[in-house]
């Protein structure tokens, strides 16, 4: 099936109800912004297991100029390496629980960019998202999978499965304690949140189970404006965000594969994908972090002499294994909107692993990230833990100029396979000229760094598995449904409007005017 086309708009999320929110906005006359955030809204509310009002979220904005938002959180004040080994009786940084709380940014990121580009208020933008809240939405099978797959994780958090267990296909989910938290914002706007009782609850929650997130830490917030990093691939320019994002990972592969005459689709040229995004991927992990405990930055990763001293390890005939490295899986939401007047959004919404931390707080019905799981207690490395600083994030909006113009709005969800999936999307979009909807439709991979492990789905035929395997490479096969393969949706600029695709691995929605 080929991508939707609309000539005077469009939005595509990974959950139909946050696409309809989206949908609704534009044809009320709001604009891609506002679209993009009533979908967010929409889906903190529908997808929690995706995303939500205690989580981050980054933005990449075109107005005529590219923009970039970085809406991440920083680790609390007194989070030492020792005080979390102590506290968490652990040599490893937790994945779940309460040391794994960053200060939450996504809040903060809606408001900045309504500030910036909105023309409704949070309010009117929340309006369906408060109703899914607290009147309830029926779970589809497809959502009711998710959802319960995502509690499973959960076993020693009562505050969490409490708000979620037992809720099956056919019944409704309310969330009467976030919808307070919904209409506290549109009333309060954001210092409800940073400054009021809701900074109050989320530091008094993160405390009773140990942790060392304090009201300051939250009250100190800030989003950060930023340039996105930008290379050229096959003649167009890919734009991704900068660290503490994983955006220069996609540039660094992209560029590799730029020096290759890429064959036909098939067993050799994701043999030639692979090898390079190994290499981004094992850069990323030696110096992507905060970008100022960062040694290496991120144009040096992207020089000449850079890139040709790591295409110069590729055999095209063989595979390589790196060095092991540290894993980051994750749910999350990506959406993209465009609009009648050409406001292009590509955002990215996260709390990380499914519901995040673990830690609820259960009057205002907020799940907290865990994004601090991809910290390390390892002092010598450059992702270790340290006070108030930003841990290496997978979040990577995106989008490809021609000319200096956008013509494709893309992302995905995935965490380590985020940057990968851009490269396979890139390649369907750039090399093959394919359609939209076909590239996100196309079976795909993705290699796990913590073993280098290569996943593939089945729907790849027995012949691609077998001539991978000549190359030096294992690949394992996956169910059918694997959201290490993401969750991907692309908006294409067309004569005449735009063609949007959605992610039929979710079930979101490509809708428009």
């Amino acid at each position: 099936m080929a991508a939707r086309r609309f000539p005077r708009g469009g939005v595509a999320t990974p959950h139909y109800l946050a696409s309809t929110a989206g949908l609704a906005t534009l044809a009320r006359g709001g604009n891609a912004l506002d679209a993009a955030i009533a979908a967010n809204l929409a889906l903190g509310v529908v997808a929690p297991y995706l995303c939500g009002y205690g989580g981050d979220v980054f933005a990449i904005v075109w107005d005529g100029e590219l923009h970039g938002y970085l809406g991440s959180g920083r680790s609390p004040r007194a989070a030492t390496i020792d005080a979390v080994r102590d506290r968490a009786q652990s040599d490893t940084m937790p994945y779940f629980g309460p040391h794994s709380v960053t200060v939450p940014g996504a809040v903060a990121g809606w408001f900045d960019l309504l500030d910036r580009w909105g023309t409704r208020s949070f309010g009117e933008l929340a309006t369906l998202a408060r109703c899914y809240a607290y009147d309830g939405f029926e779970l589809t099978k497809t959502g009711a999978a998710f959802l319960g797959g995502s509690v499973a994780f959960y076993e020693g958090f009562p505050a969490l499965r409490a708000a979620y267990d037992g809720v099956a296909a056919g019944q409704a989910l309310r969330q009467p304690a976030l919808a307070r938290t919904i209409d506290t914002l549109a009333a309060d706007g954001p210092d409800a949140y940073y400054r009021g009782p809701i900074a109050d609850a989320i530091a008094a929650s993160v405390q009773a189970l140990g942790g060392l997130l304090s009201a300051e830490d939250v009250a100190a917030y800030q989003g950060r404006w930023v340039q996105p990093l930008r290379a050229r691939y096959r003649g167009l320019e890919i734009a991704e965000l900068p660290p503490p994002t994983q955006g220069v990972a996609t540039l660094e592969a992209l560029r590799i594969l730029d020096g290759f005459a890429l064959p036909e689709d098939g067993p050799e040229r994701h043999h030639l994908l692979i090898e390079a995004t190994k290499l981004a991927l094992q850069d990323r992990n030696d110096y992507v972090s905060d970008p100022a405990a960062m040694t290496v930055r991120p144009e040096a990763m992207l020089a000449d002499d850079w890139i040709d001293g790591r295409r110069s390890r590729i055999d095209p005939q063989h595979a390589t294994t790196p060095a092991p490295g540290e894993a980051h899986v994750g749910g999350t939401a990506y959406l993209c909107a465009a609009d009648a007047d050409g406001l292009l959004v590509s955002l990215i919404q996260s709390n990380f692993m499914a519901f995040g931390s673990g830690v609820h707080v259960p009057q205002w019905g907020i799940n907290l990230n865990n994004r601090g799981a991809s910290f390390t207690l390892d002092p010598a490395q450059v992702n270790a833990l340290a006070p108030a600083k930003f841990p290496m994030h997978t979040l990577i909006p995106a989008m490809a100029l021609y000319d200096g113009e956008p013509t494709i709005v893309f992302g995905t969800m995935g965490g380590d396979s985020q940057a990968q999936i851009h490269v396979q999307l890139l390649a369907h979009l750039i090399d093959d000229g394919a359609d939209p909807q076909h590239a996100i439709d196309a079976p795909r991979w993705y290699l796990e760094p913590a073993t280098w492990t290569l996943r593939a789905e089945p729907q790849f035929p027995d012949t691609w598995f077998d001539a991978l395997h000549a190359l030096g490479h294992d690949p394992r096969r996956t169910g059918r449904i694997d959201t290490g393969m993401g969750h991907a949706h692309a908006i294409q600029r067309m004569d005449g409007g735009y063609a949007v695709a959605t992610e039929p691995r979710a079930e979101g929605a490509a809708l428009g005017l």
